[in-house]
């Protein structure tokens, strides 16, 4: 029977590479008091204020009766707060409140202490090269037909 060396297989080095930056990140923010789901939906909201709540449970792939657990959570450490979209008074808006803005701020330095340890040992150019690379296999990801750009198919590039 053929066992690949799943060591070097794109899809599983990525996968791990991704589980382990997380669990780190968990372990350095514990002292915060956040489940990974809780900072899941911070940074999410840092980064786009004021989405529907349908729109946040859509792009952290969950329920949304278990977003509006998580909401109701956040909302009662004063972290968020949910206003009544104005144009549809059926949605929810979602917004970060200012009492955030200090567990932010430590998650954003926590994150930036993570990507630092990650890249540990490559040159400024390499991690440069390493990010154009995953742009790249993220935008071919995202084409409709889940495609590569310029017609590049078969492995002509690589692994």
């Amino acid at each position: 029977m053929f066992r690949e060396d799943l060591s070097r297989n794109f899809g599983f080095l990525l996968n791990d590479v991704a589980r382990l930056l997380r669990t780190t990140y968990d372990r350095r923010v514990k002292a915060l008091g956040l489940t990974r789901s809780q900072w899941w939906v911070l940074t999410h909201l840092f980064r786009a204020q004021g989405v529907t709540q349908s729109e946040l449970a859509e792009v952290l792939e969950i329920e949304k009766p278990t977003l509006g657990r998580l909401l109701d959570r956040l909302e009662a450490k004063g972290w968020v707060r949910r206003e009544h979209d104005a144009k549809d008074r059926r949605a929810w808006r979602v917004y970060l409140s200012e009492s955030a803005e200090p567990a932010m701020k430590t998650m954003r330095a926590v994150a930036a202490e993570v990507r630092r340890d990650a890249m540990a040992g490559l040159s400024a150019d390499e991690r440069e090269h390493f990010v154009d690379l995953l742009i790249a296999v993220k935008s071919n990801l995202q084409r409709p037909d889940g495609g590569p750009r310029n017609g590049v198919r078969n492995g002509e590039r690589g692994r």
